[in-house]
């Protein structure tokens, strides 16, 4: 079992910039790939960002790219999205979630493929 808290969402202004943070416990942080997803009301949950075990590779989805910098912390068991240029259609709940690092498949891989999730944290962006 992996437990996944995130943090850091709250409301801001449209152009403002947030900083989420997910600390896990319970396994070996660095053997997990981590990723960001979100899920805005009556929307499906939509990948947003993730990083490899190692921080090596990253991958965004394109209305991240540009605006949101997704990094790790493995000493920490932490893991960062760092937001900026933030539009009102960013307003969601961002969750984070974990894949073991030897699970097959493409990387960054749907949302079932993850195999434990936070319990998320609201972000809002007025406009």
């Amino acid at each position: 079992q992996v437990q996944l808290v995130e943090s850091g969402g709250e409301l801001v202004q449209a152009g403002g910039s947030l900083r989420l943070s997910c600390a896990a416990s319970g396994r070996t942080f660095s053997n997990y790939d981590l990723g960001w997803f979100r899920q805005a009301p009556g929307k499906e949950r939509d990948f947003v960002a993730a990083i490899s075990w190692s921080g090596g590779e990253t991958y965004y989805a394109d209305s991240a790219k540009g605006r949101f910098t997704i990094s790790r912390d493995n000493a920490k068991n932490t893991m960062y999205l760092q937001m900026t240029s933030l539009k009102p259609e960013d307003t969601a709940v961002y969750y984070c979630a974990v894949r073991s690092r030897w699970s097959p498949g493409t990387r960054p891989g749907p949302p079932s493929v993850y195999a434990y999730w936070g319990q998320g944290t609201q972000v809002t962006v007025s406009s």
